[in-house]
Formats: C-alpha cells, sequence, structure tokens
C-alpha cells in the first residue's frame, strides 16, 4: 500500500463520518443506517491504524 492508499482512507473516512453526522441529525434517523455507517468508519479506522503500523 503506498501512501496515496492512506490518503485515499482517510478522505473515506471523512466522508462515512459526514454522511453519519447528517443521518443522526436530521429529523428521522434511520437507525440502521445509523449501524452500518459507524461499522464502515470503524472497519476503515481498523485498515488506517493497520497500515500505519505497518510503516
Amino acid at each position: 500500500m503506498s501512501d496515496n492508499h492512506l490518503a485515499a482512507l482517510k478522505s473515506k473516512h471523512q466522508n462515512i463520518d459526514n454522511a453519519l453526522s447528517a443521518e443522526e441529525n436530521r429529523p428521522f434517523p434511520d437507525d440502521s443506517k445509523i449501524y452500518a455507517l459507524k461499522k464502515q468508519k470503524l472497519s476503515i479506522k481498523d485498515e488506517i491504524k493497520r497500515f500505519e503500523l505497518a510503516h
């Protein structure tokens, strides 16, 4: 993996965080969508950590 891959992961993590905030702040948030977004965000965070530890 390269630094470009790390940057892409961080960007994706931020995009999911933005989507999560938007969903949580709308009038009737969808709990299943929030759960799925949190799961994706955690998965990407774990991948970022693995990458950083390897380099």
